[in-house]
């Protein structure tokens, strides 16, 4: 019963299969693989965008940093949701990789920010010229931290109040294949059909080994990026080995296969815990995570037979009353079973 995070789970076959065909030979470094060329042209292909330039990095730390640094200069802001992971996940990421930009956080129920608190906080921004830090950028999260999901129009409209203010759009898509898979939106109108100028596209939330995509939808930050990329230490020089990943996770649409089976399997979870007296849920289950709350003494149950997952926030205690609710995170991934689920449901019911 593992659902403490879709980072605990197991690379799926093709992806290890496209390594080790990787393997054989030599290849160029430095995104200068063939793999690579093959992977740009596919995710230009996906979004519609044949003049979308494409990088590659590790973590998807360093996709959001390095996105934000040719967004936003080291004197403005990046609007973002309060419960943003570049707010609550990255220790100051983004902030160090674009010299000292700061975040102004936005409020918005189920981490989600609406137009009218960004165009709020927008305007309350860089009012006394000089002496305020200026106007730099948007990002929104999309699966968010709480397992909601943007729609293509909800992104667009948070989109034109950022053009209102001549500010670019960044989306942070860690869980994008959960968040397209469950807005039915194409690849295209989820990002730059409605504004969005720059995509961190995840892989490794959504089974990789350790690859997001960085798609730069304006070429002309592409130079910029490159450079930012290298001084920062996130160039690979054996690159083939994260073109390859890349190139498996897109091929025949697994990427949307995985992420429909960790939804599915959310989905399921969340509806087994509302039909449950004792629980209720904390926010809408539309990606591959669920927050619930029930009983403390269905999460001892739980964690002695062995169930991984985190209580939200992560410093509550099992020590305490039985019947008190306490908070969860349940996180699904590619491979998590209809098993796995029913048996921690049985547990919560204290079947």
């Amino acid at each position: 019963m593992h659902f403490a995070s879709d980072n605990t789970s197991p690379v799926p076959p093709q992806i290890l299969d496209a390594l080790i065909a990787a393997n054989h030979g030599y290849a160029m470094p430095y995104g200068s693989d063939a793999i690579m060329a093959e992977v740009r042209t596919t995710i230009r292909e996906i979004f519609e965008a044949p003049e979308a330039e494409v990088y590659l990095v590790a973590t998807g730390s360093a996709a959001n940093a390095l996105a934000l640094s040719v967004l936003c200069p080291p004197w403005a802001t990046v609007f973002c949701h309060r419960n943003a992971h570049i707010e609550e996940d990255e220790c100051g990421a983004p902030e160090f990789f674009t010299g000292g930009a700061k975040l102004t956080l936005v409020e918005g129920a189920d981490a989600k920010m609406t137009p009218e608190a960004l165009r709020e906080a927008i305007a309350h921004a860089a009012r006394a010229g000089v002496h305020n830090v200026q106007r730099g950028a948007v990002s929104i999260t999309n699966a968010t931290e709480q397992g909601t999901v943007y729609s293509a129009a909800e992104v667009s409209a948070l989109a034109d109040v950022a053009a209102d203010y001549g500010l670019p759009v960044h989306m942070d898509g860690a869980r994008f294949a959960n968040a397209l898979m469950r807005s039915g939106a194409t690849p295209a109108e989820m990002t730059w059909k409605a504004g969005i100028d720059i995509l961190s596209f995840g892989g490794t939330k959504n089974g990789c080994m350790g690859v997001e995509a960085v798609v730069l939808f304006d070429p002309a930050h592409a130079w910029e990026f490159e450079l930012r990329r290298k001084r920062g230490g996130h160039l690979f020089s054996k690159h083939r080995y994260l073109s390859a990943q890349m190139a498996a996770y897109l091929k025949d649409g697994l990427w949307l296969k995985l992420a429909a089976r960790a939804n599915d399997a959310a989905t399921r979870l969340s509806e087994g815990l509302a039909a449950h007296d004792s629980a209720r849920l904390l926010h809408p289950t539309e990606a591959n995570a669920v927050f619930a709350a029930f009983p403390r003494e269905a999460h001892r149950r739980a964690h002695a037979a062995g169930a991984q997952y985190y209580l939200w926030p992560m410093d509550c205690s099992l020590d305490g009353p039985g019947d008190e609710l306490l908070s969860a995170r349940l996180v699904c991934s590619w491979c998590t079973t209809d098993e796995e689920v029913d048996a921690l449901l049985a547990i919560v019911r204290g079947d």
